[in-house]
């Protein structure tokens, strides 16, 4: 029995220096707490002992070139190696201006950070002995500049004429946009593909017959885990969002078949914010109701009117208690239709914070 490596996931922190905030913008995370969230959980893990820390995607905000200079900076001072991708936020244009980075800058930016070419915004190294990081770019444009989630063919050709060679190792694969649903329907629901690879499928096809097992991904801001093609994704929340989780894992070879053992940390207080899981969570239901509003009245629920409206605000929670993973859900006062559409969103097994998954 070995253990291979002791590492982290942090994601979506959303880093905002204040002067780049928009106070009229309504949230569901509370960004103003990113800088002071980003140092609290930093100070815990320097006192673990990691190997690495992995962050996959939206380090930002919405792409603020300060934001990515101060987070740059802070990182290379942290004790461990850190590896990071984009995420959708973090490139939010092609080309950057004064005020946001381009995606063709990102890989030049955070070079200390994974990158060895500065033009190629996908990497992989072996960041431990028998483990291999592939660390993917979601993030395109297409010709009208609409940002997209999936990988380039340029991408993909690399994929196909690398991975093959690393099959003796542990891979880990980490990328923004999800490739495994983690909510009912996230492939096919108007709200929920945003955040799923346009082509998830083919990539998990693919990897599982490279024989890889473990995909990293953030961006839908919940924790889960889920399971599909043989891949097992593990989706991390986000740091500024309800509950403040960040992860901490354990990566073991018990003779051939490996392991690994997942805890989840959640940050409770910080300066200006005693109780942190209360105000963050308050701040999520007070606007809730332009997301669940839209949610109820797209298929399969098709809700209008009073009936909208009610329901609604019947959920003010339900996005809170998905955030936190390992819910089990009950609307007896709704209607059967909608009840059982809705309690389908409950976890089916209690793995999404700790667990040990083996594979």
């Amino acid at each position: 029995m070995s253990q291979l490596c002791r590492f982290a996931i942090a994601s979506d922190p959303h880093i905002a220096l204040p002067h780049t905030i928009d106070q009229t913008k309504p949230r569901f995370h509370l960004v103003e707490a990113s800088i002071l969230a980003f140092e609290a959980m930093l100070a815990h893990l320097e006192q673990l002992g990691l190997d690495f820390l992995l962050i996959p995607g939206d380090l930002t905000q919405d792409g603020e070139r300060d934001n990515h200079h101060w987070l740059i900076e802070r990182l290379q001072k942290v004790s461990f190696p850190v590896y990071v991708i984009p995420g959708n936020h973090d490139v939010m244009e092609p080309m950057g201006d004064d005020e946001l980075i381009g995606l063709d800058e990102f890989a030049a930016l955070y070079q200390p950070f994974g990158y060895d070419d500065p033009q190629q915004l996908w990497y992989s190294r072996e960041i431990m002995p028998g483990v291999q990081l592939v660390a993917l770019n979601s993030n395109q444009f297409d010709a009208e500049g609409r940002q997209l989630g999936c990988l380039d063919p340029q991408q993909w050709d690399w994929l196909r004429e690398n991975l093959p060679q690393w099959r003796d190792r542990f891979v880990i694969v980490m990328i923004h946009h999800n490739t495994v649903e983690h909510i009912p329907q996230q492939s096919t629901h108007p709200l929920g593909r945003r955040y799923m690879l346009d082509d998830a499928a083919p990539l998990r096809q693919y990897l599982s017959t490279q024989g890889v097992k473990l995909v990293l991904t953030g961006h839908l801001h919940i924790q889960d885990v889920a399971t599909a093609d043989g891949i097992t994704e593990i989706l991390t929340g986000s740091l500024v969002g309800y509950p403040h989780p960040y992860r901490v894992l354990e990566l073991h070879d018990d003779g051939g078949d490996q392991r690994l053992e997942m805890k989840s940390y959640r940050l409770r207080s910080l300066p200006g914010w005693d109780d942190l899981p209360a105000a963050s969570r308050q701040r999520t239901e007070e606007n809730s109701f332009p997301f669940m509003s839209r949610f109820v009245s797209l298929p399969p629920l098709n809700l209008q009117g009073e009936d909208m409206i009610t329901t609604a605000h019947h959920l003010k929670s339900f996005w809170a208690d998905m955030a936190e993973g390992d819910r089990t859900f009950s609307f007896p006062d709704l209607p059967p239709h909608v009840r059982s559409m809705l309690e389908a969103f409950s976890a089916t097994h209690p793995i999404d914070n700790n667990a040990t998954l083996r594979f």
